[in-house]
């Protein structure tokens, strides 16, 4: 494949920028930030090689409007549907029918992954007792479903591990999405087979710095890249927009890739088929 290259300066390295086909696994196309130019960003994107995009679902809402948007380009776009653990407070008893529905083989725009979900003791803006019982909820749902996981997790290691555990001969695939943390806790998700998502969070040397080495010890078949937009934009893209938009996933994968010591072609090529594998995607 041709390479259009140009090089950034960043902390007195240079950063590739190469056009390659890439499937981002989790960006969060419904932001309001989005809302004056969602169409474009998505063609933006295309046109950089990034196609299709995984739409995360992180609330009822949220989950229900992803997939009606996504409708609309089929092939282009995806949605997963979950509840996050920052929304787990308004989980009900209603809430895994409502999002069993959204996961229903045949249904118009039928969710390809549960999620995103999780725990997070981090910012605890849901109480950990509903975190706790929204995520294994979700979890069950997945298991019955036999759809892939879409998984968040911040500082609740040992918790969300032991839910994990309870489940882990019935799930299919699972991801831990925006991988942020210790060698440890990478050990043990791989060790339960799971995926591990990769954003941009990895170029940024104030607190990505850790995960450079960590890269090497993900196998290369359970490597995926996100971007998390409209969040964590890459620091060493020097775009002038705060904004993280799926089209720079071409930036943080060539900056993966240096660190591998691979082409951008083959990164691209492994985590692409590694995501057409994970949620059963057409081609």
């Amino acid at each position: 494949m041709s390479q259009e290259i140009q090089e950034t300066l960043v902390s007195g390295t240079l950063v590739p920028e190469t056009k390659v086909s890439l499937i981002d696994i989790g960006a969060n196309l419904l932001h309001r930030s989005f809302d004056r130019d969602r169409d474009q960003v998505i063609d933006h994107a295309a046109a950089a090689g990034v196609s299709p995009i995984i739409i995360t679902g992180t609330s009822e809402e949220s989950s229900r409007a992803a997939l009606n948007y996504a409708q609309g380009r089929p092939g282009k776009l995806y949605a997963t549907a979950g509840i996050h653990p920052h929304e787990a407070r308004n989980f009900g008893q209603g809430s895994v029918k409502n999002l069993a529905a959204l996961c229903t083989e045949g249904a118009i725009a039928a969710a390809i992954a549960v999620g995103e979900c999780g725990l997070d003791y981090n910012r605890d803006f849901s109480p950990r007792d509903k975190q706790r019982e929204c995520f294994e909820a979700q979890v069950r749902l997945a298991s019955v479903k036999g759809l892939p996981l879409f998984l968040h997790q911040r500082d609740a290691f040992e918790d969300f591990r032991s839910i994990l555990l309870k489940y882990h001969q019935h799930l299919g695939p699972v991801v831990v999405h925006c991988f942020t943390g210790s060698a440890e806790e990478l050990s043990a998700w791989l060790e339960l087979g799971c995926y591990i998502g990769i954003t941009g969070w990895v170029c940024d040397e104030r607190r990505g710095r850790h995960l450079l080495p960590l890269l090497k010890e993900i196998p290369a078949d359970k490597l995926m890249l996100e971007t998390d937009a409209p969040f964590l934009s890459p620091r060493t893209l020097q775009s002038g927009n705060s904004r993280n938009e799926p089209k720079n996933l071409g930036h943080i994968a060539a900056f993966i890739a240096g660190q591998l010591s691979k082409s951008p072609e083959t990164l691209a090529a492994e985590t692409t088929a590694n995501a057409r594998r994970f949620f059963s995607l057409p081609g």
